[in-house]
């Protein structure tokens, strides 16, 4: 945590600014717990002002106990009827009128109406924030390997839960149910079964669908357990009771060989324009991609995101890879009138020299007998 802290200092010297305003909401945050350790609930700020210790405002008032034990190295207090007038507050106590105040996080417009009153300029801090999210210390890694062991799990539940008559929510309770006796949480359970004679899905849904599966589906798996905090990903597909028809083989096949061509170009420097042009063959195929090919995973969506050239998510970003980050790879190939398609894929760790696996579950078509 001292380590976060000095990084966020020196970001807030390159920008001038005297504090920092971090903020987050409705269980989405990934700013205040890596700033203190508290995983925020309804509302949270984190009042960072460099040699003084750092003033988390939670809300709901019935929160504060919790936060307090969580929280380390700063004072937790109730943030008040209005959190951001009570941030005000502070700001105004600590001179902020005469300094610049940065900002991290999806802050509301009521905040920026509360704060600019009090606050000599506004500046948004929130690139680089993410910038430190993208490199993980080897203390991230390890629950980064906590979080994968539970997406796996996930993933063999949902193996053992697959059956003809089950619904995708009856799927997400075996999900659910395999890691929250170890302390995991959700980040994603996505699934989307659809017959594979006649397809009608071709992505996995953010919602499940009451449908009960039948022999001869395919189901398509999106999976990410999280450690507090630090998820896995992991993206297969699954047939039910049959072999894999012709189209959905050469899909898949398709979609193993771009898995392939990318992770093996996968090394710390590499630009991630080539990771692009790899994925040609995705579109030589006579395929495309409905979800991102590749994308920073593991506080949060991160950079590099981008598609191929059958699908582009432009300008591709100019970052090359750097040790440390950890990248999902998710070649979502389907067809171009987006009836059918597969999904696979899992998150892996750039090294020095290529890339370690992370994940430990089977790769390929999955079938459930």
């Amino acid at each position: 945590m001292t380590r976060r802290r000095d990084a966020l200092e020196r970001a807030m010297a390159e920008r001038a600014v005297s504090h920092l305003v971090v903020y987050g909401g409705f269980r989405g945050s990934t700013e205040v717990p890596w700033v203190t350790g508290w995983h925020v609930t309804r509302e949270a700020v984190a009042l960072i002002t460099p040699g003084e210790q750092i003033e988390v405002f939670v809300q709901f008032y019935n929160h504060v106990p919790n936060a307090r034990l969580m929280a380390t190295g700063a004072t937790v207090s109730w943030g008040g009827p209005d959190t951001f007038a009570t941030v005000a507050s502070a700001l105004e106590w600590r001179g902020a009128s005469s300094s610049g105040v940065g900002w991290i996080g999806p802050l509301p417009h009521r905040a920026f109406e509360r704060l600019q009153p009090v606050c000599g300029r506004l500046v948004d801090c929130s690139g680089a924030y993410i910038r430190l999210r993208m490199i993980k210390s080897e203390e991230e890694i390890e629950w980064i390997r906590r979080g994968v062991e539970m997406t796996d799990a996930s993933l063999s539940a949902v193996m053992d839960a697959l059956e003809p008559g089950a619904t995708e929510t009856h799927l997400s309770a075996a999900v659910e149910e395999s890691y929250l006796a170890s302390g995991g949480t959700n980040h994603i359970h996505f699934f989307a079964a659809t017959p594979m004679n006649e397809p009608a899905r071709c992505v996995p849904a953010q919602w499940p669908s009451s449908r009960p599966v039948r022999v001869g589906d395919v189901l398509l798996t999106e999976l990410s357990t999280s450690y507090w905090g630090y998820p896995g990903q992991i993206l297969r597909s699954i047939t039910i009771g049959a072999d894999p028809t012709p189209l959905y083989q050469r899909l898949h096949d398709v979609a193993e060989d771009a898995f392939t061509a990318l992770a093996s170009l996968v090394r710390h420097g590499l630009h991630v324009s080539e990771l692009v042009s790899a994925a040609d063959l995705i579109g030589d195929a006579g395929f495309t991609i409905y979800d991102d090919l590749v994308h920073g995973f593991g506080g949060g969506y991160l950079p590099p995101i981008i598609g191929d050239n059958s699908r582009p998510n432009e300008p591709v970003p100019d970052i090359r890879l750097e040790k440390g980050m950890t990248i999902v790879i998710q070649p979502n190939v389907i067809t171009p009138d987006e009836l059918a398609g597969v999904q696979t894929g899992e998150m892996i760790l750039v090294t020095s020299q290529g890339h370690e696996r992370l994940h430990t579950a089977p790769r390929g078509f999955l079938r459930k007998a």
